[in-house]
């Protein structure tokens, strides 16, 4: 019984080729190409595919390296008005910090509500004045990085529109 057994096991286990005479062989002939005879017509529309390729690709690499420059150029600016513009925010909460607790120290003086409304009323007319002149020079601050960006940009195109003309 163990032999009929095994021999039913053998030809479940027996592996079936979809392939009747092999595999399939899938890979390109090889030629050779230093042996073949071009068309002088074919030869010179690849050339002249190439010499254009080549062309094309010093236009494309001038332009990324001058694109590439003038972000450098611009991020450069761009960071330094960032710096810039953070450290005056920094020294205009300095100064509105001093200027609460100065409030708050002139208020623990007051002795009557006549006093209290006159001093509160001068810091808020002190406050709202230098608020604006705050904004003011933040405004400024921030109009001076984008007009730097602006003519380095606008100077760079000029550069480059002088250098096609010569």
């Amino acid at each position: 019984m163990t032999e009929a057994t095994t021999g039913v096991n053998k030809a479940k286990t027996a592996k079936h080729s979809a392939f009747p005479f092999g595999v399939p062989n899938y890979e390109m002939p090889k030629f050779d190409l230093s042996k073949m005879e071009m068309p002088v017509a074919f030869r010179e529309i690849a050339e002249k595919g190439v010499a254009q390729a080549k062309n094309n690709y010093g236009k494309i690499q001038a332009a990324a390296e001058e694109a590439t420059d003038l972000l450098k150029g611009a991020y450069t600016t761009a960071a330094k008005g960032a710096t810039d513009y953070n450290l005056k925010v920094i020294e205009i909460a300095h100064t509105n910090a001093n200027t609460a607790f100065d409030y708050a120290y002139e208020l623990l003086g007051v002795k009557s509500l006549s006093e209290f409304v006159e001093l509160s009323t001068a810091h808020a007319r002190k406050q709202f004045e230098a608020m604006t002149a705050q904004t003011k020079e933040l405004t400024e601050l921030a109009q001076k990085v984008t007009n730097e960006i602006a003519v380095r940009d606008w100077r760079h195109g000029e550069t480059k529109e002088s250098n096609k003309v010569s």
